[in-house]
């Protein structure tokens, strides 16, 4: 499965990007494949692995802030893997051939 989510801190001022990247390590250490943007980090895997990281990513956060925020979209396909990059392949196929 997939899983883009996107963890705001909230309550602790206008500036995040500190905890954000306090989740975003937690993802990486993970060893789950995964691939962070402008809005949302996507981590690819089972499901039990993949909601454990974001509960710990949240966890993390939470630690250091009064209220979070979590948006979360998953994309739940049985026996697909490393579909984060063949989903991508294939549109940047289709848009090369004009």
């Amino acid at each position: 499965m997939l899983i883009a989510f996107s963890i705001t801190p909230l309550g602790v001022g206008e500036s995040v990007g500190d905890l954000v990247a306090d989740a975003v390590r937690v993802v990486r250490e993970s060893g789950l494949p995964n691939r962070t943007d402008a809005m949302f980090t996507t981590v690819e895997g089972e499901w039990d692995d993949v909601m454990a990281v974001v509960k710990r990513a949240v966890d993390t956060v939470a630690a250091q802030a009064p209220r979070v925020s979590l948006v979360l979209k998953a994309d739940i396909r049985p026996g697909v893997t490393d579909a984060m990059h063949a989903k991508v392949a294939h549109v940047e196929a289709r848009l090369a051939e004009g």
